[in-house]
C-alpha cells in the first residue's frame, strides 16, 4: 500500500470517522456535564454544541459508509455537511470562549427565572444553598425560589437542618433574611461550574473543530481517486 494511494486514503478516512464518533461523544459529554451540573436551562451555546456533537456522530456514520463503499454521492454530501458543521462548531466554540463574566451572570439569572419550582428545589438540595443571590432575599423576591426547609421535592437542604425557624428555611422572608439565613446563595456555588462549563465546552469544541477540515480534505482526495480493483470504465 503506497501512502497517499487509494487504499491508504480509504483506511485513513475510515479511521478518521471512527475518531469523529469518539470525538462526538466527548463533545456531547463535556457540554452535557456543564449543562446538567449547572442546572441552568438558558445555556443555549452549550446546548448548541451538544447538537453539534450529535450531528457529528451522524455524519461520521455517513462517512464510514461512504469510505467503505467509495460511494461518490455519500462522500460528496459528507464533505459539504462536514464543512458546514466545522463552521457552526467553530463559531459556537468561539462564542462560548468569548462570553464575559457579566454575560455569564445574566444567562444564569435568566436560567433561574425560567426554571420550574421543582428544578430550583433540586438545585437548592443538591448544592446545599438557598435562593439564587442577594437580589431575591427580600420581601418582593424578584428571582423567586421555594422555601429551603420545605422543598417541593420533599428534600431538606443540609444547611436548614435544625434551623427550620430561620426566615429563608421556613419561607418567612423578611428584609433581613440575607443576614439571618444559614445557607449560602446558590449562585455562589453555581458560578464556578457555569464558568467552567463555558470554558471547557468552548475549548473542546474549538480544538476538535479543526480536525473536521482534515476530514473534508481527505474525503475530497479519496473521492477523486480510482479504485484499482474496480473496472476503470465504471469510475465517475
Amino acid at each position: 500500500m503506497v501512502c497517499g494511494g487509494f487504499a491508504c486514503s480509504r483506511h485513513s478516512l475510515i479511521i478518521l470517522n471512527v475518531i469523529y464518533i469518539v470525538v462526538s461523544f466527548i463533545i456531547i459529554g463535556v457540554a452535557a456535564y456543564g449543562r446538567v451540573a449547572a442546572v441552568i436551562t438558558s445555556l443555549t451555546l452549550v446546548g448548541s454544541l451538544i447538537a453539534c456533537g450529535v450531528f457529528l456522530f451522524l455524519i461520521a456514520l455517513v462517512g464510514l459508509v461512504g469510505a467503505a463503499k467509495h460511494h461518490q454521492v455519500l462522500l460528496f454530501f459528507y464533505m459539504i455537511i462536514l464543512f458546514l458543521l466545522f463552521l457552526l462548531q467553530f463559531a459556537l466554540a468561539c462564542a462560548c470562549l468569548a462570553v464575559n463574566a457579566d454575560q455569564k451572570d445574566s444567562l444564569a439569572r435568566q436560567g433561574w427565572q425560567m426554571s420550574s419550582a421543582m428544578t430550583k428545589a433540586d438545585v437548592q438540595h443538591q448544592f446545599d444553598c438557598c435562593g439564587f443571590d442577594d437580589q431575591n432575599l427580600n420581601v418582593s423576591f424578584p428571582m423567586g425560589h421555594p422555601p429551603c426547609g420545605s422543598l417541593v421535592s420533599n428534600k431538606l437542604t443540609k444547611c436548614c437542618e435544625g434551623k427550620e425557624s430561620s426566615p429563608c428555611c421556613s419561607g418567612q422572608y423578611t428584609n433581613n433574611t440575607a443576614e439571618s439565613c444559614p445557607c449560602q446563595k446558590c449562585y455562589e456555588r453555581l458560578r464556578p461550574i457555569i464558568y467552567n462549563a463555558f470554558s471547557a465546552t468552548g475549548g473542546v469544541g474549538l480544538f476538535f473543530s479543526f480536525t473536521e477540515i482534515i476530514g473534508v480534505w481527505l474525503a475530497m482526495r479519496y473521492r477523486n481517486q480510482k479504485d484499482p480493483r474496480a473496472n476503470p470504465s465504471a469510475f465517475l
